[in-house]
């Protein structure tokens, strides 16, 4: 650990506390001290200089963002140079982002020091060692805020409306039940699917029912393209997609009223198919006419169908409906004040539609109340303590608690303690969550949703493949089949981390490290390895060998058939009283003949296309394991739960970041992406932070089909990139050692591959050096005690919805002596950080 002394100028500072003083006594000082030696007016490093930048305004505002990125990160001044005090460095950082913050108010403002993936700025020997004696810390809180229900959330929400899920199955804890979010089809799309567990027909094939059934997208956006999403600081609801959740609004309370007669034909709904097939005629594909539904009642009946089915609206009823959706929506119970709103919004609209349009309309709007988007953490109740910070306590603490772990409403007994004024205090909170982790009657699906966003596994089907350099990896590039493949790989990662995760011993170590496997027959595939040149002659000599063995076999089966018949017509035609004896002998002896001739000349034209002689297929045997997979949403297409877990090839694959889910997830079009893959490994496992690239670079590599990548990224070797890139790409390049499908190799453009990469400035001195694969760099990596400390960083942004702070390092050292001492356990990491003061306390 880092350990600093006092800067000696006898004064204290509060982190966060805005600095005193202006560009004359704060900045110029800093930057004539540290920055203008190598910045100044002649020759300045990377073209930039400083001697004459002036107070921040809106027009030199990107060159302080890039000087206070360069300050945060300690590029500036450089290792070799004199360096500024601790305290000097951080106030003038926080002048810049102060100053930043009010020139840039009314300009889209200033977000840089909020966004998650700047969350490493913050020093990490900071937070992990003993601070100068001259900072003082202060007890820490969160915002008072709303955080924006994900997209995940809202579709589960709106999936408990209209679709019983099965319970929990202790024999197959893979498949997806109640409390699991709703995963994507196998086209990668989040969507919510009506009365599909009713569908006993359709017309037309896949697509057909694909185009007829019922469903509804994800409203809520999300612009995440890696890493973590769920900052409350980053999403609001726009007029756009308010407007889409009043049409799902209306969808939904009439299939909850009507199930799928208000989807569907009176005629469609029967036990019997046939009896309605003079009405299924014509070219019905694609339209909802195409299919047939069971007249079994599989959606809850709630409220909402007591209340249209009634004659007319009884005050009870309608209040009834309002209060079940309004807790459906909201997680919570409506005050008597919202209730009485709603219901004078639903008779109004009665009053000027009538019943049936009316009652829709008017119980739509409660899908657009504030509290059905947003999670309220506003403390308007209680006292401010001496810091100004209140607790959250009853319906906010436990909604909160809730949302950390789950995608349901809180059930009985965490409902019960906020109504019974059991959720004010630290140990309230540690009792329901220590009892929530315990309970496996359902799933905390928030905890998969961490991983997800920390390792980034879950992207690899939505990187769009160039279909000739996808064939030249060796996997199928017919159709669909990669990506289909690839959403595959997810839920079987996915799977994977649960198995982990209910260990609950060294999760993160575990995670970079198993040899374990969940597999399709697919990942034959995409776990085997590419073939060198020779080896794919070989392999091509072989199925040569084999194809003419087999034509040679079946040319024999078919000679011998032929004979057979021939014996038998020369026998007849010399006995023709046996003939009509013989009949059925000589049909079955034509039948072995044709039956011959069909397979002889399906294997000639075959050729070798049934032999992948580019890729030797990985060995994935084992037991069977389920994992879980969308409701059937594209009839035959849909993903199949049937895994097996294997183990995967010995010295080719070593944890998550070799399995094709990740690889994939991180590789472009055309081929692998080293820089990112390094930038993921920089940040998520080192803590250490990258600048964002100058508007003035062009950040591409050169087009040069007969170099390796590696070859091709020379350019970030040259003098002004190389600052930065030096922190990635002996990061990122070890993992050359599989292509851009994810498969392992030996050779590139038929030359050895390089695999070897260096550990550079990591903080940590036992890790720095070279490796000479990314296996080695895995291997060395999850024993680092740096990376553990990295990984309670992005836990704690995860759950706390911000990045640390310096006045988080007592939550966030007490978070990973919890991880540490309970043996590496996801569980105590999770109660640590949300009984912490960061997670309890807001300040309004």
């Amino acid at each position: 650990m880092a350990c600093f002394i006092s800067n000696g100028y006898g004064e204290t500072y509060t982190p966060g506390v805005p600095v005193s003083g202006n560009f004359e006594n704060v900045a110029r000082p800093f930057l004539t001290n540290h920055c203008v030696d190598c910045h100044g007016e002649i020759g300045p490093e990377g073209d930039l200089s400083l001697h004459d930048l002036g107070p921040i305004d809106e027009i030199n505002a990107g060159i302080w963002r890039s000087v206070w990125a360069q300050v945060t990160l300690k590029e500036m001044p450089p290792a070799d140079a004199s360096q500024p005090e601790v305290v000097e460095r951080l106030k003038f950082s926080e002048w810049i982002v102060s100053e930043l913050s009010r020139v840039m108010r009314d300009k889209g403002g200033f977000h840089d020091h909020r966004d998650p993936n700047k969350g490493n700025f913050v020093d990490h020997d900071l937070l992990f060692g003993r601070l100068p004696d001259s900072i003082e810390l202060v007890p820490t809180s969160s915002p008072a805020r709303l955080w924006r229900v994900t997209p995940q959330e809202h579709i589960t929400r709106l999936n408990e409306l209209i679709n019983t899920e099965p319970a929990y199955d202790p024999s197959k804890p893979g498949l997806r039940t109640w409390g699991d979010v709703v995963p994507t089809n196998h086209g990668g799309e989040l969507k919510l699917y009506f009365g599909t567990d009713r569908i006993i027909q359709w017309q037309g094939g896949t697509v057909a029912y694909a185009t007829s059934v019922k469903s509804i997208p994800a409203v809520l956006s999300s612009a995440r393209t890696h890493g973590l999403e769920n900052y409350p600081d980053f999403y609001t609801v726009n007029s756009a997609e308010a407007t889409q959740i009043m049409d799902v609004a209306d969808d939904i309370i009439r299939y909850m009223a009507y199930g799928p007669y208000s989807i569907a034909e009176p005629y469609q709904i029967t036990d019997d198919p046939k009896s309605i097939a003079d009405k299924m005629v014509g070219d019905l594909r694609g339209l909802p006419t195409a299919l047939v539904y069971s007249t079994k009642v599989v959606r809850p009946l709630t409220p909402v169908y007591d209340l249209m089915k009634e004659d007319g609206v009884t005050e009870p009823s309608l209040r009834a409906a309002i209060d079940y959706l309004f807790e459906a929506l909201t997680f919570r119970q409506p005050l008597p004040s919202e209730s009485d709103v709603y219901i004078k919004i639903v008779q109004e609209s009665i009053d000027k539609l009538g019943k049936e349009d009316g009652a829709v309309l008017g119980l739509s709007s409660i899908f657009l109340d504030r509290d059905a988007l947003f999670r309220p953490e506003l403390v308007t109740e209680g006292n401010p303590d001496s810091h100004g910070r209140v607790m959250m306590q009853d319906w906010e603490l436990g909604l909160a608690v809730n949302h950390a772990l789950r995608y349901l409403k809180p059930d009985d007994k965490l409902r019960r303690a906020i109504l019974d004024g059991r959720m004010r205090t630290k140990e309230d909170v540690r009792r329901e969550v220590e009892r929530m982790l315990a309970d496996d009657s359902s799933r905390k699906p928030r905890i998969l949703r961490f991983f997800r966003d920390y390792f980034d596994y879950d992207l690899g089907g939505y990187i769009c493949k160039d279909n000739r350099a996808l064939a030249d990896t060796g996997v199928s590039n017919r159709g669909t089949a990669h990506y289909q493949a690839m959403f595959d790989a997810t839920a079987s990662t996915d799977r994977l981390v649960e198995l982990i995760l209910a260990d609950d011993t060294d999760v993160l170590s575990r995670l970079l490290t198993t040899d374990q496997v969940i597999a399709t027959e697919a990942d034959k595939i995409y776990f085997g390895k590419e073939r060198t040149k020779e080896e794919k002659t070989a392999a091509l000599e072989t199925a040569k060998q084999k194809l003419a063995e087999r034509i040679r076999d079946q040319s024999t089966k078919l000679a011998a058939a032929k004979e057979q018949l021939t014996e038998l017509e020369a026998f007849i035609e010399a006995h023709p009283d046996e003939a009509r004896s013989r009949k059925k002998e000589l049909a079955e002896k034509k039948r072995a003949v044709t039956e011959a001739e069909k397979q002889l000349a399906a294997t000639k034209k075959s050729g070798r296309n049934d032999e992948n002689s580019g890729v030797a297929k990985a060995d994935l045997s084992g037991p069977e394991i389920f994992v879980r997979v969308s409701h059937r949403s594209f009839g035959n297409g849909s993903m199949k739960p049937e895994r097996v877990l294997a183990t995967a090839p010995q010295g080719q694959r070593l944890g998550i970041l070799t399995h094709p889910s990740w690889l994939v997830s991180h590789s472009d079009a055309m081929d692998n992406h080293a820089i990112r893959r390094g930038r993921w490994i920089r940040e998520r496992l080192l803590g250490g932070g990258i600048p964002d690239v100058p508007i003035t670079v062009d950040a591409m590599l050169p087009d040069e089909p007969k170099n390796t990548l590696r070859e091709r990224m020379r350019v970030t070797r040259e003098e002004y990139c190389w600052t930065c890139h030096q922190k990635m790409d002996p990061l990122g390049l070890p993992f050359e050692m599989y292509n851009h499908a994810g498969l392992y190799r030996e050779t590139e453009l038929n030359q050895r591959v390089d695999t070897s990469g260096e550990i550079i400035d990591s903080g940590d001195p036992s890790l720095d050096g070279k490796v000479a694969d990314a296996i080695e760099m895995i291997r060395k990596i999850s024993e680092s005690e740096r990376a553990e400390q990295v990984f309670v960083r992005h836990a704690f942004r995860f759950w706390m919805g911000r990045n640390e702070t310096l006045h988080d390092a007592p939550v966030l050292q007490d978070a990973y002596h919890a991880y540490r001492e309970n043996g590496g356990s996801m569980n105590s990491l999770i109660v640590s950080l949300l009984t912490s003061d960061a997670f309890l306390y807001r300040k309004r």
